[in-house]
């Protein structure tokens, strides 16, 4: 049995209007048992530890809705190229060459970078994922994990079956930190008989599905030259839609898509840093929320970003849509609510995104004496416009400190960016070779 207090500015993600400048949490456990303004601890409830940080925002642990995370070993790799040239050309020639040990340790540098800069949940797609599990359960995150289908390829069938044997092994360990997702890769690499396949299973074993969709304007263009519909329209003739699903990027979207997306539940993860990066495109985030789409953030890969940092990708996503359509567009408040309590409702949580009685005390605090910080006249601003990862103070999930005054406390971080490091050129030595 634990307890700790945290006294601290508190903003909860329980409305707009509901900040504790001088505040309190009180977690017993893995779970909230309080919050709100200092002195409203319950009777009788007396902390194992304290923690005073009066000058730092305590806010709930950021959620990344989309990402591959041992693509960090490929981060700097292949930059500067459009999306298909940088995946056949430098990429998958890339990735055929890792190995297990390569992604278990990709993951672990992923992990590093993610806690570090306030990252406590990821839905990550990938290969050799029960090493990916292994390598949360020790780091001590959250995580949707899924195995990345490529249903064109000749290994479609065995990585269906391994994806099957990973929600046996891993959905619900780790304390629950641990669901397991179908993860086809896109509707270009995937065939409609293999993509019925994996819509079987994910009934059958009551998980849900994770896919790119509409991300190139050369997918719609392909879909459309194959099939005369939009991915969006083929999948939903498909019957793929229906359940739990997190289209990844979405951005070129027809009325009718967004239509069919909300009508059919589906989850959007958007990738604003790696559209832009790779020139996939913007996409249409406030058309999507004003249609009643959830929406959540992603980073997608480190070697598309190139960092995991969520804060970035707040500001970039803000920036971008009001660039697109006016300076009003995603306020501040409302990207932070892409962050937490919309990455919660994408990837199927109901017990994480907010601080409040009853939850998951997964939770941050971001560094406020810091000149980037004053004044104050809005704290959610400064969070979208002015935080960056390096603001992160303290990480906590499931109750448990992962790390305490920016020191990584589950994880060796010297150890795990030498192995990446080594790893990553012994890959890209052998293919020089070549």
């Amino acid at each position: 049995m634990s307890k700790i207090l945290i006294r601290a500015m508190i903003l909860p993600m329980t409305g707009a209007d509901t900040f504790f400048p001088q505040g309190e949490i009180c977690i017993e456990d893995d779970l909230i048992v309080s919050v709100g303004e200092k002195g409203s601890s319950p009777e009788g409830f007396v902390p194992d530890r304290i923690l005073e940080l009066p000058n730092d925002v305590v806010m709930p642990g950021l959620i990344n809705t989309h990402t591959h995370a041992a693509m960090t070993l490929l981060r700097g790799y292949a930059d500067d190229l459009p999306l298909m040239p940088w995946l056949n050309e430098k990429v998958w020639p890339f990735e055929d060459k890792l190995t297990d040990e390569d992604i278990y340790w990709g993951t672990l540098l992923a992990l590093c970078e993610m806690i570090r800069s306030g990252t406590t949940t990821m839905l990550d797609m990938y290969a050799s994922m029960d090493k990916v599990a292994e390598a949360v359960l020790q780091a001590g995150t959250r995580a949707v994990l899924s195995r990345g289908l490529i249903g064109n390829g000749p290994n479609g069938e065995n990585a269906l079956q391994e994806n099957i044997e990973l929600v046996r092994q891993y959905h619900g360990t780790g304390n629950g930190r641990l669901s397991i997702m179908f993860g086809p890769h896109a509707p270009y690499t995937c065939s409609a008989e293999y993509l019925k396949k994996v819509k079987a299973e994910a009934d059958r074993l009551n998980v849900g599905i994770h896919i790119h969709v509409a991300e190139t304007q050369d997918e719609v263009n392909i879909l459309k030259e194959q099939y005369g519909k939009t991915p969006v329209q083929w999948l939903d003739e498909l019957g793929l839609f229906g359940g739990h699903v997190v289209a990844a990027h979405c951005v070129h979207l027809t009325q009718q898509d967004i239509e069919i997306l909300h009508r059919q539940n589906v989850c959007v993860a958007h990738n604003a840093e790696s559209n832009m990066k790779l020139s996939s495109g913007t996409a249409p985030i406030t058309e999507l929320r004003s249609q009643g789409v959830v929406v959540g953030l992603g980073t997608d890969g480190a070697s598309s970003n190139n960092n995991l940092d969520l804060f970035g990708e707040m500001r970039s996503a803000s920036f971008q849509q009001k660039l697109k359509v006016n300076p009003t567009a995603l306020p501040a408040y409302e990207v932070l609510e892409m962050a937490t309590v919309g990455g919660a409702q994408t990837l199927g949580f109901e017990n994480v995104g907010v601080l409040a009685p009853g939850f998951k005390a997964d939770l941050i605090t971001i560094d406020m004496d810091q000149a980037h910080f004053y004044p104050r006249f809005s704290i959610p601003a400064h969070l979208v416009y002015s935080a960056h990862a390096g603001d992160v103070r303290t990480v906590m999930v499931d109750g448990k400190l992962l790390m305490e005054e920016r020191k990584l406390l589950t994880l060796d971080l010297s150890k795990i960016c030498q192995e990446a490091e080594m790893r990553a050129k012994r890959i890209e030595l052998e293919l020089n070779v070549k």
